[in-house]
């Protein structure tokens, strides 16, 4: 077992392809479970503060206008049929299932994995990353791991937030707008959703944070070409990572679909 992981753990080089970087990533993780050290909390603090805790007010606007947008323009419908009652069942479904974890993983990449695609870019360029290995200290633990468990922790967590954020664009709307007590709208916000509606998009971020960060890693690890190839790579994280979380969104969508 030592063996393959210490095999596992070194391999790869100085250019990572894509599947590889994803088993040392796993593999340094596992690691870390059995020797102390390997993993630093210090490190994963920082990256969670970087990351997630920064990009929270950014995240929290977007979320408070979709809310807003939701409220809004279901009214507009809903109201000729004479049933706004229902908007608070619509905008909380929405946001739970779908636009929350959407929206907040592409403003994470906007913000967050550009940031770390550049970073790492600009540390190959300047051959930061390989005095690390001149030190034996391995890149993908000491630069990658860090920030792959801090968005792993911190995407789901905000795109919570930003559902309670985007429920209370809804309520200003509804209160406000169209006259409707608070009291119903947070009783019927909360007793439409099932819990599986909650489940199913923390299981979409978690699914979109580990796409946003290893790509990000992957393109940031990759660069060549010197500062020309960090803004490159940094359009190619974005890109592909948008591309990707949008695919992942309708693969979960239609395997849950199917499931339930």
């Amino acid at each position: 077992m030592k063996f393959s992981f210490d095999s596992l753990l070194n391999a790869g080089g100085s250019r990572q392809t894509y599947g590889l970087l994803n088993l040392r990533i796993f593999g340094w993780i596992l690691y870390g479970f059995t020797r102390p050290g390997i993993l630093v909390p210090s490190q994963i603090l920082a990256q969670v503060i970087r990351i997630g805790v920064q990009a929270i007010p950014m995240a929290s606007l977007v979320s408070l206008s979709v809310g807003f947008i939701l409220a809004m323009q279901s009214s507009t419908e809903l109201g000729k049929m004479g049933a706004n009652s229902f908007i608070p069942d619509l905008v909380s479904l929405s946001l739970m299932r779908e636009l929350g974890p959407l929206l907040v993983a592409i403003i994470v990449v906007g913000r967050s994995g550009s940031a770390v695609a550049a970073e790492l870019g600009t540390m190959k360029v300047n051959e930061e990353i390989e005095a690390l290995r001149v030190m034996a200290i391995d890149p993908i633990r000491y630069l990658v791991v860090p920030r792959f468990i801090a968005l792993m922790i911190m995407l789901p967590c905000m795109t919570i937030f930003g559902n309670c954020v985007g429920l209370a664009g809804g309520w200003v709307v509804c209160t406000l707008d169209m006259g409707m007590p608070s009291s119903f709208y947070i009783m019927r916000a909360m007793q439409r959703p099932e819990l599986w509606d909650l489940y199913s998009g923390i299981i979409k971020t978690v699914v979109f944070a580990h796409i946003i960060i290893t790509i990000a890693c992957f393109q940031g690890l990759n660069v060549e070409g010197g500062a020309e190839g960090v803004g490159r790579a940094t359009t190619a994280a974005v890109v592909y990572s948008i591309l990707w979380i949008i695919i992942a969104d309708t693969l979960l969508t239609g395997l849950f679909y199917v499931v339930l």
